[in-house]
C-alpha cells in the first residue's frame, strides 16, 4: 500500500512507528545511519519535524519500510502538537518537574552568561545519550543546545513597518 491510510498526524505518526518496530532499530542506531541526533529522528516519525529532501534517501536506507506516500508526508510542514495527558506519563512528567524545578536557576545562568535573552528551541539540538555514573549505574543525560537569542530594545528606526510608513512608499 503506496498512501498513508486515513491521513491525519496520529494515523501517519502510527504507520511510521510501526515501520520503525518493524525494523528492529532503535532511534540512535537510525540516528547513526543517519546522521542526526536520536531525538531528532524521534521526531521525524512522530510528524513533529519535517523531513528534508536531502536527508529521505538516508532515512529510507535506514528503514527501507518507509513508502513513497510516507516520505513525501514527512516533507510537509508538521503540526506541531502535544497531548496535554501525555504529563501523566511518569518520564514525561519528571523531565517537566526537572525543568520547573531548575528552570528559574537555568535562566539565571543563561542572563549572566548572556544577557537578557532565551535559549531558542528552532535553532535546537536535543539528544539523550547513555553513559555510566561514577558508581558504575546507568544514567540518562539530555542535552538541550540551543541558540542564544537576545531580546532586544525595540527602537522605532529599527521597526520596517514605521519606516515604510514615514518614507511614504507603499507596505
Amino acid at each position: 500500500m503506496e498512501t498513508p491510510s486515513g491521513g491525519g498526524k496520529a494515523r501517519i505518526s502510527a504507520e511510521l512507528q510501526a515501520v520503525k518496530r518493524e525494523s528492529g532499530k532503535t532511534y540512535s542506531q537510525i540516528a547513526d545511519e543517519t546522521g542526526l541526533t536520536n531525538v531528532y529522528v524521534a521526531q521525524l516519525l512522530r510528524r513533529q519535524a519535517p523531513l528534508k529532501p536531502e536527508t529521505a534517501p538516508l532515512l529510507r536506507s535506514a528503514l527501507p519500510g518507509l513508502t513513497d506516500a510516507l516520505l513525501r508526508e514527512m516533507m510537509l510542514p508538521p503540526m506541531r502538537s502535544y497531548d496535554p495527558n501525555l504529563i501523566q506519563e511518569p518520564t514525561v512528567y519528571r523531565l517537566h518537574e526537572a525543568i520547573m524545578h531548575f528552570g528559574e536557576s537555568i535562566k539565571e545562568i543563561i542572563n549572566e552568561e548572556f544577557g537578557d535573552g532565551i535559549m531558542s528551541a528552532i535553532d535546537f539540538y536535543c539528544s539523550v545519550d547513555k553513559v555510566k555514573g561514577v558508581d558504575g549505574k546507568d544514567r540518562a543525560v539530555v542535552t538541550f543546545d540551543g541558540k542564544y537569542l537576545p531580546y532586544t530594545e525595540q527602537i522605532t528606526e529599527h521597526m520596517m513597518s514605521r519606516l515604510k510608513k514615514q518614507d511614504g512608499k507603499p507596505e
